[in-house]
């Protein structure tokens, strides 16, 4: 499902236009963003949790060269899914 897809289906489901569903989508996903990019986390009951982790360094090797670097740690953004997310999940490939 893309963007516009959530977009249309919201507006279907709510009955709201759809440039005001949009609006609050952009709306809530730059406040994700913005809030995970500072290391806190967003949570979401019933859905899961944003947050960031942070890679250790670690070695690699340009194999061309036969060069060994050392790449430092970084953060890179993680979604944690909530206990019913995944439930919902195992139901649905249990189905199967």
């Amino acid at each position: 499902m893309r963007k516009i897809d959530l977009v249309n289906t919201i507006s279907t489901n709510t009955g709201m236009k759809k440039i005001d569903v949009l609006i609050i989508l952009e709306n809530a996903f730059r406040e994700i963003k913005k809030t995970v990019s500072q290391d806190q986390l967003v949570s979401i009951r019933g859905f899961g949790t944003f947050m960031t982790k942070t890679r250790a360094a670690k070695k690699a090797r340009i194999v061309k060269k036969n060069i060994e670097i050392e790449l430092p740690e970084k953060k890179i953004p993680f979604f944690k899914a909530s206990k019913e997310f995944k439930s919902l999940l195992l139901k649905d490939t249990q189905k199967q």
